[in-house]
């Protein structure tokens, strides 16, 4: 029996998806629930799994399309078998390799997008690396392990290609132009970031925090947390808590404009910036005024590995309310950094340096953050947005004020 393979439905607000990649030929059997094309959208890659085991018999869609939902990419003879030509008699000792090279071909090992991505930019395959996931799936972490490990492949994406002796002094003198089209989600990023532009009025105030206290806590309590929790105190924690008390103090920071009404929303929903493969992605953490310390570093650490792995879904990326970016883990001192539309606000941290400070008349050594606010001037006043950031300020630097909610 034929069964048609159709383009999933796709996340709302997303109209169509670039077929990617088929991991499968006209021909080739396949296993249920075994995933057959990659389908990326603005912000996700979208796995297309097989419905029953059986045969490809025909493709309809090749790699680079744009396809919708519902459209057939292709079709499946289900229980099917692959026609081939009798195998000419062998020896017991010749046969005895080619059962046991096809006994591993067959085996099946999932991995997600962006690891599949490493493994093709390295000419590996997934049975040559050993997956720390569950149920043994390849992990970004464990492509990276091998390479470190094998001298033969030890090549990070983006280090030059060794060029041949013979003609490094002619490749030299060559001026070459690459053009690359952009992808779906460096294109998106783009369209928002000039429609943010555009549509509010944004501004920016600065601040710097004190983090001598933060970092004592955390270095006091470090260990015994990570025993008890089973993850990392980061800072993260700190700031996102932090800012939720700032945002209950000034709730039009928390707010968002449509059309020519503020609408205020009495939940936390923070979108957290994440860097990837494929681009910048801000997953978003629910109620993250309701959460402890211990659930929003949990929270955190498995979107940052879904958005790592290409796994992430567009419900985990929409509907926040206020998002905080860190461009201190890239070394950054200032920045400004662009609303995440429809909010009204981001919060920007900002590399943590070693500075003297004058503390109580004395000239002290101290762990200093520049912080940024860049608000939507339409509905947030500068003295709203100068206290929202005192507030976290006053927070970070005095963290038993997070305890107490004061």
């Amino acid at each position: 029996m034929s069964i048609e393979i159709k383009v999933p439905a796709l996340p709302e607000s997303v109209s169509d998806a670039t077929l990617v990649a088929w991991h499968k030929n006209v021909g080739e059997s396949v296993s249920r629930d075994e995933n057959l094309v990659d389908l990326e959208t603005d912000k996700v890659v979208l796995e297309v799994p097989a419905p029953v085991s059986g045969v490809i018999e025909a493709i309809k869609v090749a790699d680079g399309a744009t396809v919708t939902a519902g459209e057939v990419l292709a079709v499946l003879t289900e229980g099917g078998t692959v026609e081939m030509d009798a195998p000419a008699p062998e020896s017991v000792a010749q046969s005895e390799p080619k059962a046991a090279a096809e006994d591993t071909a067959a085996k099946t090992i999932k991995t997600s997008p962006a690891v599949r991505r490493l493994l093709e930019e390295h000419d590996l395959d997934a049975t040559m690396v050993t997956g720390s996931g569950k149920d043994g799936r390849v992990t970004k972490a464990d492509v990276m392990e091998f390479l470190k490990g094998d001298q033969s492949s030890n090549v990070t994406p983006g280090d030059p290609t060794p060029e041949v002796a013979d003609d490094s002094a002619v490749v030299a003198l060559e001026r070459k132009e690459q053009r690359v089209p952009m992808t779906r989600l460096r294109a998106r990023v783009a369209e928002r970031m000039v429609d943010a532009q555009h549509q509010a009025a944004m501004l920016t105030t600065f601040n710097e925090v004190d983090l001598t206290e933060v970092m004592a806590m955390r270095k006091r309590y470090r260990d015994t947390f990570e025993k008890q929790h089973g993850v990392r105190l980061g800072f993260m924690s700190f700031f996102a808590k932090a800012a939720v008390e700032a945002l209950k103090k000034y709730p039009v920071v928390n707010a968002s404009v449509e059309d020519s009404d503020i609408i205020y929303h009495n939940y936390y929903d923070i979108g957290i910036a994440v860097s990837t493969e494929r681009g910048l992605m801000v997953p978003v953490l629910r109620d993250v005024d309701q959460m402890s310390f211990a659930n929003f570093e949990t929270e955190l650490g498995a979107m940052a590995q879904k958005a790592q792995d290409g796994a992430i879904s567009m419900d985990d990326l929409t509907g926040g309310t206020f998002t905080i970016t860190n461009g201190g883990i890239f070394g950054s001192m200032m920045s400004t950094p662009i609303l995440n539309p429809p909010q009204s606000a981001i919060l920007g941290m900002h590399n943590i340096q070693q500075r003297p400070m004058v503390v109580d008349g004395e000239i002290m050594v101290r762990p200093m953050m520049y912080l940024a606010v860049t608000y939507d001037h339409r509905i947030i006043d500068g003295r709203e947005a100068v206290q929202f950031l005192v507030t976290i300020k006053e927070q970070l630097e005095d963290p038993g004020r997070l305890l107490l909610q004061v």
